[in-house]
């Protein structure tokens, strides 16, 4: 396989969107709406878009929407501006296929940095070539609407961007797209480095990953990542009763709202066939 080169696009773009998020926090850019509009959006894009409809719909998935519900969540998680569903999936499913081996896109065994960031940009030949994309997301790739995202996912960003300078200024161009793009970012960046390191295991899984608490705080319920690796089926990731996990809470009542259906879930059995100590291995905080 030939090495690829370094990603210059996407380091200079994530150095912009860095920069212009320190904006945010100027008093010429500041504003109390603003903020209540990145987290508004925080949780559209990340918890609703990403954890929910990328990670445990798409790539796993873990529970079937309702199709209107799935197509609009897979634009909110678009809007998180971290590649389009394709992109994402394949890329993921690719992880969980070599989980901290040597072709895996984001190996735990290459540091704490390489797994948050540098595996975006420096060269990486374990990253998705389209092609590889099609391979590794064909159910994705059938449907025209995820294809339209595949090639249309940034000018879906400029779009958001337009509007939010439309209605509310300087401060909501700052704070809806800079501010909570990069917090976006690094909650979710979090998911493959600190929960790589910090934190438990409850099960027997072969790779790094680990339930890391403030991870999972953050990210609605992605930092119980060891229980994740051990189950990637499972819609639910926080497995004992003091996991709290957002999402699942989330899919409960899009369930009983009868918007999801098929919500899969590890057995009793399953989860006594791979567990550790019941206290579970501890390697971090």
């Amino acid at each position: 396989m030939q090495r690829k080169k370094y990603n210059f696009p996407v380091n200079f773009g994530l150095l912009a969107i860095h920069v212009g998020a320190l904006l945010g926090f100027f008093s010429g850019f500041f504003s109390w709406s603003g903020l209540a509009l990145a987290l508004a959006l925080w949780w559209l894009t990340g918890a609703f878009g990403i954890a929910l409809c990328f990670h445990r719909a798409l790539t796993h998935r873990s529970l079937v929407f309702w199709k209107p519900l799935e197509y609009f969540a897979a634009a909110c998680g678009t809007l998180a501006l971290q590649g389009d569903p394709i992109e994402w999936v394949a890329t993921h499913r690719l992880h969980h296929a070599h989980s901290d081996e040597e072709n895996d896109p984001h190996d735990a065994h290459r540091g704490m940095w390489w797994t948050h960031i540098d595996w975006l940009y420096m060269p990486n030949k374990n990253r998705p070539s389209d092609q590889e994309q099609r391979r590794q997301a064909p159910d994705l790739w059938s449907q025209p609407f995820y294809r339209f995202l595949h090639h249309r996912s940034f000018m879906l960003q400029i779009v958001l961007a337009a509007i939010l300078f439309a209605l509310g200024g300087m401060s909501w161009l700052i704070w809806g797209v800079f501010v909570r793009l990069v917090f976006v970012y690094h909650m979710t960046w979090f998911v493959n480095s600190a929960a790589h390191k910090f934190g438990y295991r409850t099960y027997r899984t072969g790779d790094l990953s680990t339930n890391c608490w403030w991870v999972a705080l953050l990210t609605w319920g992605e930092g119980w990542h060891n229980n994740h690796h051990a189950f990637p089926f499972s819609a639910r990731h926080g497995l004992r009763w003091f996991e709290f996990d957002l999402t699942w809470i989330q899919i409960k009542l899009l369930r009983a709202m009868h918007l999801v259906r098929n919500v899969r879930l590890p057995s009793p059995a399953m989860l006594q066939r791979v567990a550790n100590q019941p206290r579970g291995d501890r390697v971090g905080f």
